[in-house]
């Protein structure tokens, strides 16, 4: 079987789906691998070292052509405008494994299916314990994370760190971070590494230690979270009530931060605003708001995606694509869980989509022509009524 690799072709895409590290051991197990040339090299992977490892190097075209299964790190509604161009590719029969937004965008998984690709989306990958190294979404919000903090850090006026100087004591900045998922406390550790003083909320209750033994401070509230996490493990929404008493008990811990990282998305969901207009105007001039769930509207109401707004003196910013900008990491974490995918859903280079399987059954999203996913299915039925 043939294994390709192409260059992403979504706007500001540095990473790539597949390392030359990585290609190796799918040889050994008796694949062939083709990558694009010049996929890996804004990742800092030339395409010498894809070679080295026993690759060949390929026109898109030829990727396209050549592969039994494609790997990709955007798809189908993950990339629906610049990867319209590569819709006549795809072949009937063909495999395609990538972040390709099911639940956000279902008209590209609609496309995909017209051609009779088979479409597994890494985003819907369970969260469950075997399924742990196959997690693209907490990989990369690790990286979200961490480049969050220094993204902040590099428009906040101030340090982070307190020092006590000869020229007098600079006292350490205040850093609120919203949402402890694995964005969130990556976030922690990276501010707290820095020095500055780490506070931190969500609405699990059962995520106070994890953010203590970062070194954070858990900011509780006296609200119902019970249905917070939903199937799989992802947040799910809770209702516009809730976020209206949610923000009033945040209200007072915002306006005392100098840096407040938000990090609540729900999948296929628009973001709850969790910051509103009146919530920014409270804050110090030179106060700065990382938004990460600016892709889909954002956690704060004056958040623009990939854009730098400037209001009541505090800076907000909406960046939706972190991971990009740390590619070699995030590359580096993409093609291991994408080859542990893989190697589940065919083992020793032997095919086998075996629906009795929670990981392949989660994830096929289209198959034969047609959407398969129950919860994409479900979402089709709810919209038509």
């Amino acid at each position: 079987m043939k294994i390709a690799v192409v260059r992403e072709s979504f706007p500001g895409e540095k990473r790539v789906a597949l390392t030359p590290a990585a290609v190796a051991p799918l040889i050994k197990s008796g694949y062939e691998v083709v990558v694009e040339e010049q996929a890996g090299t804004a990742a800092g992977y030339p395409d010498a070292q894809y070679r080295d490892k026993g690759a060949h190097m390929a026109s898109r075209a030829e990727c396209f052509a050549a592969a039994d299964i494609l790997l990709q790190v955007r798809a189908a509604g993950a990339n629906a405008q610049a990867g319209a161009a590569d819709l006549p590719l795809y072949r009937q029969g063909q495999v395609v494994i990538a972040m390709c937004d099911p639940l956000g965008e279902r008209r590209g998984a609609e496309e995909l299916a017209a051609r009779g690709v088979v479409l597994f989306a890494l985003e819907l990958v369970p969260r469950i314990t075997r399924a742990q190294s196959m997690d693209v979404l907490s990989s990369m919000a690790t990286v979200a994370g961490y480049r969050a903090v220094l993204l902040g850090a590099s428009h906040l006026p101030r340090m982070f760190p307190m020092m006590m100087t000869a020229a007098g004591t600079i006292s350490a900045a205040k850093v609120f971070i919203v949402g402890s998922g694995v964005a969130g406390l990556h976030a922690i550790a990276s501010a707290r590494r820095l020095g500055a003083i780490v506070s931190a909320y969500d609405v699990r209750p059962a995520v106070k230690e994890q953010v203590q033994s970062l070194g954070g401070k858990f900011v509780e509230m006296a609200l119902d979270t019970k249905q917070a996490e939903g199937k799989g493990g992802y947040a799910q929404e809770l209702g516009e009530e809730f976020y209206r008493k949610q923000r009033e008990l945040m209200a007072r811990v915002v306006a005392e931060s100098d840096v407040v990282i938000t990090t609540a998305a729900i999948p296929g969901k628009k973001s709850p605003v969790l910051v509103t207009a009146d919530m920014v105007a409270t804050m110090a001039a030179g106060s700065v708001i990382v938004d990460l769930a600016a892709e889909r509207g954002g956690n704060c109401e004056l958040t623009k995606a990939d854009e730098i707004v400037r209001a009541h003196g505090v800076t907000i910013l909406g960046p939706t694509n972190l991971p990009s900008e740390a590619p070699y990491h995030a590359s580096q974490m993409f093609a291991k869980n994408i080859t542990n995918f893989l190697n589940n859903l065919a083992p020793k280079g032997a095919m086998t989509i075996n629906m009795e399987d929670e990981i392949i059954r989660e994830t096929l999203v289209a198959r034969d022509g047609k959407i398969v996913h129950p919860r994409l299915i479900d979402q089709a039925a709810a919209n038509a009524s």
